[in-house]
């Protein structure tokens, strides 16, 4: 699959970005330029934990993959920085990858996994190759095909680079947890949790690591994942205990993260009858998170849905409807 997407993932973008005008001067490429890009990857990745999902997100991503492209050909510059180039361009196509699977756009998803497959190999960059693999098992996951993101993420978990360093391999077992959990395999989610939880110990604290991965992958991160695995599974109980956990956790810049992990135990609470509390829960969502985020707006009907189910003449079934018709009219 990989070398598929090499063959044909890459080309186009790369024909359009060669179309350096013929009259300019030839100019030296360097790591500044690198650095540069490096720190746009940056403002990205700090966009997405605030808002996520966004489609102007997802293009900005996409646009500055081919800004790394066009620089490519914009002059001379030595085989090291030229693969740094690639590299660039294949996190900013992971990014806008991510986007559109938070915002559930699913095809172009695929779209920019393809690409970002291709310009991975061409960087040679195992990190990025993680990171472009272990999304297409949460894309699978989020589209319920457990078989599928199991085998993608098995390829980023079968990468060198997790044996070097176990906070990648931390990574990858947590979201085998969370795709265990859609398979619904109560074994193989402890299972993966138990070892996702042993490798995190393990992993050194100063060692270098990309800044996708400092800026998201933690202890609350890991019982996010868990609080996912066990929703799936409907060990309601459990997942409360997660959500906790990662809400005590979570960084102040983790906005999206709030959003979503606060609409998860908003489901917990409600599956285990607390329904006066669920329903408080589901409303401390920030406005702008229930309404603009695709993927918290989506869990927040189904809550809505749920809740009518389960105590249709509460008073707080009465509350959330008259809540969530306000919400979602003053968004339009």
């Amino acid at each position: 699959m990989k070398r598929r997407s090499f063959v044909s993932g890459v080309t186009a973008t790369a024909l359009a970005a060669s179309a350096a005008p013929a009259h300019s001067a030839p100019q030296r490429i360097g790591m500044s330029d690198v650095e540069r890009l490096q720190q746009r990857f940056a403002e990205v990745i700090a966009s997405d934990h605030r808002h996520g999902g966004q489609l102007g997100i997802e293009q900005k991503a996409a646009s500055l993959a081919d800004s790394a492209l066009r620089l490519q050909e914009s002059g001379s510059a030595t085989q090291r920085v030229r693969g740094y180039l690639y590299g660039c361009a294949a996190a900013f196509r992971s990014s806008a990858m991510w986007a559109a699977i938070d915002g559930r756009r699913f095809d172009d998803a695929m779209v920019h996994m393809r690409e970002a497959q291709a310009l991975a190999e061409m960087a040679g960059d195992p990190a990025i190759k993680f990171r472009i693999w272990s999304h297409a098992g949460t894309m699978y996951r989020h589209m319920g095909r457990p078989t599928q993101a199991l085998s993608a993420n098995n390829v980023a978990r079968g990468l060198h680079i997790t044996r070097r360093d176990p906070l990648f391999a931390s990574l990858g077992l947590a979201r085998q947890m969370a795709i265990h959990g859609v398979a619904r395999d109560p074994t193989g989610t402890q299972r993966t949790h138990d070892e996702a939880q042993s490798a995190m110990d393990r992993a050194s604290r100063g060692e270098y690591r990309p800044v996708w991965l400092n800026a998201f992958y933690d202890q609350a991160e890991l019982d996010s994942l868990a609080l996912s695995a066990h929703l799936s599974l409907g060990q309601y109980e459990k997942a409360e205990y997660h959500a906790y956990r990662c809400l005590a956790g979570l960084r102040p810049s983790m906005r999206r993260s709030k959003a979503i992990t606060t609409t998860r135990l908003a489901h917990a609470q409600l599956e285990q009858g607390a329904v006066d509390a669920a329903t408080d829960t589901a409303m401390s969502v920030p406005t702008d998170a229930a309404t603009q985020h695709p993927r918290v707006a989506l869990m927040l009907r189904d809550f809505g849905t749920r809740l009518t189910e389960i105590a249709p003449s509460s008073t707080s079934a009465s509350t959330w409807t008259d809540y969530a018709r306000t919400t979602w009219r003053t968004a339009k």
